[in-house]
């Protein structure tokens, strides 16, 4: 057990001191567990969530798809076009961002709608930092409301069971799409303060066209598909069902978009959309998560978390969000989330309590904690990376001045809905 908490301890040191290298890092330190006996080899290929990698590449490919269909920024200027001034205007991208982010990655989301919101500040000659800002945080704010939005999501749903409408209802309660949209509800009035002086006219001239409605089709039919497969009875599911519906999907487009260019471009424009490098980096935390859990570690910090709050679901539930939040304000929290799945699950064991609260609880506390700091999200780095290549310093403070009363606004509220649901 110590030789694999050592380890452990040194994966997560060079995680965060070589960002550039997680995946290597990872994978590096899986093959460790396996060569020095932690984690026997058996073992290896059955500790990789296959369904989990399958629905990441797939949704990946799908959306690039999605993105270079032009469909997300003819939304976009369908909905400037009905609002008043600048301050709506940038409001409803921040809203339309978060809805596109709950079914579409955060970074593609940001990617999608923050041109738009340049374009704006272009034409009427204002900064456009506080917008890019806006659109960021409320696309990372989104990433937990369902199964697809979020890599954090995934991995909820591979370790819980849960289904796509699990997320909407889930055993006849509200579930985290709902708690979600409340915090996004209460953190929106927060964006209305910051704009509250942006009160210029804004009109949309030149409406986007939008000549290919195909990868539309197969974004909502992944929906679709995902929410029917939840129907399936788990005895009678194939393991990496939802993983074969967003892959199958994403070859149909590809092919699809092949024959009707007679190009393999956009075989290698999607394939190149893909994440591998969060791919691998998830491969090898499955190898490492599995070796502490085989070698005792993950048992023995769910029983220190229990010992530290006396048993006391609330005071579990609480740690959990709040450490959460500091912690994803500054690591990924796709390692974070990964490596405390299983550990909510001992808490729970142990106490002989459902673990629900605590499933939710972390990925309140992890996704919406991410908007903190500049750091703490990818959303985030994209955002004020498009704002750096526009000749926009961002410095931490002008960051936080946004981002820490809306995610605190946030996570308040999702901290204390899921606790009135679920305790």
């Amino acid at each position: 057990m110590i030789l694999a908490l050592v380890l452990f301890l040194a994966t997560y040191v060079l995680l965060l001191a070589l960002p550039n290298y997680r995946a290597h890092v990872a994978l590096g330190s899986a093959a460790l567990f396996v060569i020095l006996g932690i984690l026997p080899v058996s073992k290896v290929f059955h500790s990789v969530d296959w369904n989990v990698l399958m629905m990441i590449a797939g949704t990946m490919g799908i959306v690039s798809l999605f993105i270079e269909s032009k469909m997300p920024s003819l939304l976009a200027d369908l909905i400037i076009a009905k609002m008043p001034n600048v301050k709506w205007a940038i409001i409803s991208l921040a809203l339309f961002a978060g809805i596109i982010s709950a079914f579409v990655d955060n970074v593609a989301t940001v990617l999608m709608v923050a041109p738009v919101a340049l374009t704006i500040s272009k034409k009427l000659g204002i900064s456009p930092v506080k917008s890019i800002i806006a659109i960021a945080i409320s696309s990372n704010l989104q990433g937990a409301a369902t199964l697809v939005g979020d890599t954090t999501s995934i991995l909820l749903g591979g370790h819980a069971g849960m289904d796509f409408l699990d997320f909407f209802v889930y055993r006849g309660r509200p579930g985290l799409f709902w708690v979600v949209q409340i915090g996004a509800l209460v953190s929106t009035l927060v964006l209305q303060l910051v704009f509250r002086r942006e009160k210029q006219p804004v009109e949309v001239k030149d409406k986007t066209v939008v000549e290919d409605f195909f990868p539309t089709i197969l974004l909502i039919g992944t929906i679709v598909l995902l929410i029917l497969a939840s129907f399936i009875p788990a005895d009678q599911k194939v393991p990496v069902t939802n993983g074969l519906i967003c892959v199958g999907l994403m070859v149909i487009g590809i092919v699809r978009e092949t024959v009707r260019t007679r190009s393999l471009a956009a075989v290698k424009r999607t394939l190149k959309e893909i994440d591998y490098f969060t791919l691998l980096l998830l491969a090898g935390l499955f190898i490492v998560i599995s070796g502490i859990t085989e070698a005792g570690v993950v048992d023995a910090i769910s029983r220190l978390f229990v010992k530290i709050s006396g048993s006391n679901v609330f005071l579990i539930y609480t740690l959990l969000v709040w450490a959460s939040v500091l912690f994803s304000a500054f690591i990924d929290n796709i390692p974070y989330v990964a490596t405390m799945l299983p550990v909510t699950s001992g808490i729970a064991q142990i106490m002989g309590v459902d673990p629900t609260i605590l499933y939710f609880g972390l990925l309140t506390g992890a996704t919406l904690g991410g908007n903190l700091t500049p750091i703490g999200a990818s959303a985030n780095i994209t955002g004020l990376g498009i704002l750096k290549k526009e000749g926009h310093e961002v410095s931490a403070g002008t960051f936080m001045k946004i981002s820490v009363p809306f995610t605190l606004a946030a996570v308040t509220a999702g901290y204390i809905l899921n606790w009135l649901i679920w305790r």
